[in-house]
């Protein structure tokens, strides 16, 4: 049945001999044949513990050869895989054993999991190379629809909630993105990003592996050592947020890395900056942006090279089969240069949230459309740009602002390092902009600049100056945080 099987177990079938992973801290390299062996001693240790079919099994591990193998166990014993967050708080990581009924949760020494509320197995990078090889677990019977594993998303707006993720939507996202993004065999990647994220995962691991290429694992975001391994792994395509991009261009070793063997730079996860697609080209990389969430893929846009170029700033077109609409707040469509709410309809969305049927019924309609709750527009020409969260958009005057616009402005300031935008409420114009800002402008130079760029009724009426802005591991800021530094402020 077309999207259901083993990708990992495929591609080591096919190209057994082919560089498939090279985990920078261990230094080990590991062909497909090697690394599908590691993912089946893994299936059998989960079906040691006494995980079935459906069952739920965690792992928490920083990027590493274990996490893999056990997260691509998965389709080899028929269980649901939870990955969780290194960055979490116990109590965050107990309110999502607890919510999916956890069996058992894979972890390495690394972290402090007392009372995490189910049965925990530990185990090294030493211990999964010095196993026996181990018989394969019959896999029973699954569909496509069945759930492979649970997202849980970062609950930066509340409590965190499961996405269901199926195979269809797993291998579906592969093969798509490895079509309309032009991956191919020889592609050399690296990831340094979380894989417990489903950027990491989805974004490009599983593309690449899908075309039988090379992922550079990196445990952690070291920015000199991701540079040093683009320039001697020869990494061809290199997946980033805003955030670290940033960080990439102001090391000292960005302007002598040599970026011969690289395609394309591609950002994700927030929106970019003009000032770094301007940097990376003035360094002859070429940079291109995407969108995606958990709920959708993650890759849902695709944009040639030429294109990036002209249209700066856009996400780009729709990947084949994939559905888009912008609307209204009454699901009416919006004319072209119309802000409105996205939605998502194709192969690569996912089921719904775990044990919670209410949160599903308001994200995922009965036509199949996915309700992102990103607001969005789309020129004549078809390609989309994100114009911030819906949630976060407010009315100042009876007129609706966006914060995203008031930010991208700000940060096109030399002396702006990083901007968020947040409302509060206003006894003469309802709400209005207040500014963080991350740098060394003046609250008077940024008055004058804005007023030449956007409408009165958007300027920020005040400005708040800060070391640094909370981010998520994937670029997003992390605004409740920013609203209780606002209310400490006050």
């Amino acid at each position: 049945m077309i999207f259901d099987g083993d990708l990992l177990a495929e591609r080591a079938r096919l190209t057994p001999g082919k560089l498939a992973l090279v985990a920078v801290e261990t230094g080990e390299r590991l062909t497909y044949a090697e690394l599908n062996a590691r993912a089946e001693r893994a299936a059998a240790a989960v079906v040691a513990t006494g995980v079935g079919p459906g069952d739920r099994y965690g792992i928490l591990f920083h990027n590493s050869i274990d996490f893999l193998a056990l997260f691509f166990a998965a389709a080899k014993c028929g269980a649901i895989v939870v990955p969780l967050s290194t960055r979490a708080t116990n109590h965050e990581r107990r309110q999502i054993v607890d919510d999916c009924e956890m069996s058992v949760l894979f972890t390495s020494g690394d972290f402090d999991v007392a009372g995490i509320g189910c049965r925990v197995s530990v185990s090294s990078e030493s211990d999964a190379r010095q196993a026996t090889p181990a018989t394969t677990p019959h896999s029973p019977h699954a569909t496509p629809e069945d759930p492979y594993c649970l997202l849980y998303t970062s609950g930066t707006t509340g409590k965190p909630k499961g996405v269901m993720i199926p195979k269809r939507q797993l291998w579906w996202n592969g093969y798509n993105t490895a079509v309309n993004w032009g991956l191919r065999e020889d592609d050399v990647s690296p990831i340094y990003t979380p894989l417990y994220h489903a950027g990491g995962v989805a974004a490009f691991l599983i593309p690449i592996f899908t075309v039988g290429g090379t992922i550079v694992l990196h445990r952690t975001f070291d920015v000199a050592e991701v540079l040093r391994r683009i320039e001697r792994e020869k990494a061809t395509v290199v997946l980033g947020v805003p955030t670290t991009l940033k960080m990439l261009m102001e090391s000292p070793e960005f302007a002598s890395v040599d970026f011969r063997h690289v395609r394309w730079f591609i950002s994700g996860g927030a929106p970019l900056p003009h000032y770094i697609i301007d940097a990376y080209q003035k360094r002859g990389i070429e940079m291109k942006q995407g969108y995606g969430m958990t709920e959708a893929g993650v890759n849902c846009f695709s944009m040639t090279v030429e294109d990036s170029r002209r249209k700066a700033g856009s996400i780009g077109k729709p990947m084949m089969f994939t559905e888009i609409r912008v609307v209204d707040e009454n699901g009416a469509e919006m004319p072209a240069g119309d802000v409105g709410e996205m939605w998502i309809r194709g192969p690569h969305v996912a089921l719904g949230y775990w044990n919670n049927p209410d949160a599903t019924r308001e994200a995922f309609d009965a036509d199949g459309w996915l309700h992102t709750g990103d607001l969005a527009r789309r020129d004549d020409e078809g390609f989309f740009y994100i114009a911030g969260r819906k949630k976060e958009m407010f009315i100042s005057g009876g007129v609706n602002v966006y914060p995203a616009e008031i930010e991208a402005q700000l940060v096109s300031h030399p002396n702006v390092a990083d901007a968020a935008v947040l409302s509060v409420a206003d006894e003469t114009w309802g709400e209005v902009a207040v500014a963080f800002i991350v740098g060394d402008a003046t609250a008077e130079t940024l008055e004058v600049y804005l007023a030449e760029r956007i409408s009165k009724f958007k300027l920020p009426k005040r400005y708040i100056f800060v070391a640094s802005l909370p981010r998520t591991p994937y670029g997003k800021v992390e605004k409740p945080k920013l609203r209780e530094m606002l209310d400490v402020s006050s």
